[in-house]
């Protein structure tokens, strides 16, 4: 700014100035010379108005396959396991087979470890370097492939987004404990949309789907750096405009997530689903149905029907459910009159007021689930304070949280669980903790609960496996 107080730099600008001969470039008036302005680009050639800098304008929506051809078979609630992601993979697969031109996979980590393969059948991978003999056993890698690799979070999402804001579609794997590297960069894409949505002009593109595996409570081979499932506090800071949080329970519910984000637009869809054996407990009509509302009541794990219960049991994630299905069990069958309300969440914002996210309960809805006075157990996938978080405001104020406290190692799956206190025994003492008439009869249950505990530890001390009985846990009825 020193031109406007020193004349010697005022004389060395409007001599710089003169030097790109304007008088040759503009008219008496000041106005560029028609030659020039011939020069620009009109219609869509324009920066303003290329399709390619407004992706919704070009964007064709996917063909997507019948997810429920996909479908585990599932005859009794609780009874199989099986692997949650690999039925996922068979759908991308086919997904990708029907959109070659407009889908691509992305992810920082290997597509196998993610369970994913299946996407191969359909794709090789991307692969534009170098081709050196020793790289034969890296998988086959295709300039046209449609598996876009590579150990770097930012650059994968990065890739996405572009990809996404051009018109195209894409889908996002990544390990739970290390999605944190893409926070700030999952924040500028929330921002962006959420301005979006109020401009007319601006055409909707394809949500970005970001698939968070490898979860917390199966990690007794990584141990505590792999033990992080932050980001879903990140996510619940964002708009309630473009953000959602699903936590599909079982494989059939993953399906019908996948499917409805898809298909979705203008949206950040955040699906936490572990790649590892769980139980199945939906057959796919069952499945559809749970993840249409988002939330339920498990009548099959219930046994409160047609009076109050004494206890409503939540959760929210798999490994989460299956111990609040066996804590309910363990309480059942040590009082057979108690009376147990189960409720599992797929779509986290149910938990919100209607007021505050879109997908957000009623206060009337809310307490008809969770009733206005009865206790509740949460049993949650993620961190504690993230549930108090959504249910604050809520009538009922009796909810008790549990979930991961950052207590870790390489421990066994039930290990990490007692740990962290999300276990079966853990959930069923604090049952009888808040069950009024339970709390005077129920000292030798609570024995038996913390006896067991320790017999898990030293079992897995000795083994570095977990115990027959607890690996092997089924839905009794």
């Amino acid at each position: 700014m020193e031109v406007k107080k020193n004349p010697e730099q005022l004389r060395i600008l409007e001599n710089w100035m003169r030097e790109q001969k304007p008088e040759e470039l503009f008219g008496e008036e000041g106005k560029l010379i028609p030659e020039l302005k011939e020069l620009a680009p009109t219609g869509k050639r324009r920066m303003s108005a290329n399709p390619h800098a407004n992706g919704g304008v070009l964007r064709r929506a996917l063909r997507l396959p019948d997810f429920s051809d996909y479908a585990l078979k599932v005859e009794r609630p609780g009874k199989i396991e099986a692997e949650n992601v690999p039925p996922l993979g068979n759908f991308l697969r086919d997904v990708m087979k029907l959109n070659k031109n407009n889908f691509r996979l992305f992810g920082p980590d290997e597509t196998t470890s993610n369970k994913l393969q299946a996407v191969y059948q359909a794709s090789k991978k991307f692969w534009i370097a170098e081709y050196f003999p020793e790289d034969a056993d890296g998988g086959e890698l295709a300039t046209d492939g449609r598996v876009v690799e590579m150990l770097s979070e930012h650059t994968m999402e990065g890739m996405l987004e572009g990809y996404l804001l051009t018109g195209r579609n894409g889908f996002f794997s990544s390990y739970e404990a290390f999605v944190h590297v893409i926070d700030s960069m999952f924040n500028q894409h929330a921002k962006w949309l959420s301005i979006c949505n109020n401009l007319s002009w601006r055409q909707k593109v394809a949500s970005l789907n970001l698939l968070i595996t490898s979860t917390v409570w199966r990690q007794d081979h990584n141990g505590f750096t792999h033990q992080d499932p932050g980001f879903l506090d990140v996510v619940l800071n964002k708009s309630a405009a473009v953000t959602r949080i699903y936590l599909p329970p079982d494989a059939n519910c993953l399906l019908s997530v996948a499917d409805h984000c898809l298909r979705s637009e203008n949206y950040i869809n955040v699906i936490v689903s572990d790649k590892q054996l769980h139980l199945q407990y939906l057959d796919m009509d069952a499945a559809i149905t749970h993840c249409t509302k988002g939330i339920g009541i498990w009548d099959w794990a219930s046994n409160d029907q047609g009076s109050e219960p004494d206890l409503v049991m939540a959760s929210a994630g798999d490994i989460p459910t299956q111990e609040a299905l066996a804590a309910t069990m363990l309480l059942r069958h040590e009082f057979p009159d108690i009376k147990i309300r189960f409720i599992n969440v797929v779509d986290l914002f149910k938990l919100q007021p209607s007021t505050e996210h879109p997908h957000g309960l009623t206060e009337s809805d809310f307490n008809s689930l969770f009733t206005c006075n009865k206790p509740i157990i949460f049993n949650f996938h993620g961190y504690p304070w993230l549930i108090h978080r959504l249910t604050y405001g809520r009538k009922n104020k009796t909810i008790h949280v549990r979930g991961y406290k950052e207590k870790g190692n390489i421990n066994t799956p039930m290990e990490l669980a007692i740990n962290n206190e999300i276990d079966r025994y853990s959930l069923a003492i604090d049952g009888i903790d808040r069950v009024p008439r339970l709390q005077a009869i129920g000292g030798h249950a609570k024995e038996k609960f913390r006896n067991a505990q320790i017999a898990c530890r030293a079992y897995g001390y000795k083994h570095g496996i977990d115990a027959p009985e607890i690996s092997g846990w089924r839905w009794p009825l």
